[in-house]
């Protein structure tokens, strides 16, 4: 483990894979079947599980739990004690670990701080969820979802602020601070190469 920082009060198990400079901070526990890519920054008390996969430059903030079967490809941001799931309807007394839901945040998402993702969906590329949101259902690339259960109400940029275009119809905006131009068009929003 190449250039990767390690406090002394982490725990992280024989066999994880962790890239060339992560972070792992104060408390945290990384388990040994975990995938962790470079330039990850794992906060105080994060726990990622066996069957985890972090991509590249991934943020997880302090007291987030990345339990088995989730997926975050490169660029995610985890928001301080946003809560992940990998059983949709838990029982103390019924063992379900064979009924694990996959659940895929795509690349450059943001999770707010406190929002919950209920397990089996997936997140499109660079959804903005916001803070103490519910995820019950599959998200849109680009989209803005808030509320419990969460709904979209706009549209997010790869910069990370609002899309001045409505939620249905066509249109067109171009960011001032990157120049990328957003295409609306079928009720879904696409970046022009």
């Amino acid at each position: 483990m190449k250039d990767v920082s390690i406090h002394p009060t982490a725990i992280v198990d024989d066999g994880a894979q962790i890239g060339e400079g992560s972070r792992i901070w104060h408390w945290v526990h990384v388990c040994g079947g975990a995938r962790i890519g470079q330039g990850v920054s794992l906060g105080q008390n994060v726990f990622v599980g066996n069957k985890v996969s972090i991509g590249d430059r991934c943020k997880i903030q302090n007291n987030v739990s990345v339990y088995d079967n989730v997926t975050l490809e490169e660029g995610v941001f985890c928001g301080p004690s946003m809560v992940f799931t990998n059983v949709y309807n838990p029982r103390s007394l019924i063992e379900r670990k064979s009924e694990y839901r996959d659940t895929l945040v795509k690349r450059g998402a943001t999770l707010g701080a406190n929002c919950t993702i209920v397990c089996g969906i997936t997140i499109g590329e660079f959804a903005f969820i916001g803070a103490g949101a519910v995820i019950n259902k599959d998200v849109k690339p680009y989209a803005l979802m808030v509320g419990v259960p969460a709904r979209q109400i706009g549209w997010m940029s790869e910069h990370g602020e609002q899309i001045p275009l409505p939620l249905e119809g066509e249109g067109s905006y171009s960011c001032p601070h990157s120049g990328q131009v957003y295409r609306l068009q079928n009720d879904s929003i696409n970046r022009a190469l």
